[in-house]
């Protein structure tokens, strides 16, 4: 019991982590604090922040810090159904936290401009350029995670934190402008629940849990070495893969 509670701390921990800093750095840039900076600004904190978090806590949970990474798990195996929605619970509450100590802290200016951090698309962006940027974004980062933190000739070149983060950084630069560049059920939920706005919130869900699905049962099935290795059989996921 208490193994099962120290690995969801670390999933909360790790997700206020990544949401804290993600979410700070967007008010930064908003009126009247105008830090500057800009989406580099907002890249790099998503990026160091998972970083830090996946090499503080792989060891203890795995570091999902992530629905869409949890479920990605949980299709090939390598976490249980039981203890999958517990992680997803840890994570919703780490990320509401993360919004809340947020609300609490900076201006309500710069909160009402940003939207509290919450991922939201452009004006012209469709249900499908959403979905469609949003599922593959998802996509790279979960094949980031297999092919850096899983993957044991990934885990040779000993870069898996930094990697994963990486991924969220160039995502980021790259879909942020279009879709707000969530990946991550938890990074939206937290602002959405604290600023009560849900347009759009069901494809901040529906998209990444697809493309992080996807991209695990691609790598597992077909660019792992040995795809058919059975599960691990601990309460929980095999600590230090990632």
């Amino acid at each position: 019991m208490m193994t099962t509670l120290r690995v969801l701390a670390a999933e909360a921990l790790g997700t206020f982590y990544l949401c804290f800093a993600g979410i700070a750095a967007i008010l930064c840039t908003q009126p009247p604090i105008n830090a500057g900076g800009g989406l580099v600004a907002i890249a790099l904190a998503h990026g160091l922040a998972l970083s830090i978090a996946v090499n503080n806590f792989g060891g203890i949970s795995g570091a999902h810090f992530n629905p869409a990474v949890t479920l990605g798990m949980l299709v090939t195996g390598r976490i249980k159904p039981a203890l999958a929605i517990l992680y997803i619970v840890a994570q919703l509450l780490g990320a509401s936290i993360a919004a809340l100590t947020c609300r609490d802290v900076f201006p309500m200016e710069a909160i009402n401009a940003g939207m509290l951090g919450i991922p939201l698309p452009a004006a012209w962006a469709s249900t499908g350029t959403i979905f469609c940027v949003e599922f593959v974004l998802t996509f790279l980062l979960v094949t980031s995670i297999f092919g850096t933190a899983i993957d044991e000739r990934g885990k040779t070149v000993k870069i898996g934190g930094f990697g994963i983060g990486l991924t969220v950084a160039f995502d980021i630069l790259a879909g942020g402008p279009i879709t707000g560049a969530s990946m991550n059920p938890a990074r939206s939920f937290g602002p959405a629940l604290v600023m009560g706005h849900w347009e759009w919130h069901w494809l901040y869900w529906v998209a990444p849990v697809l493309g992080g699905m996807a991209a695990a049962l691609f790598y597992h099935a077909f660019l792992l070495i040995t795809p058919d290795k059975p599960p691990v059989k601990e309460e929980y996921l095999d600590r230090g893969r990632r």
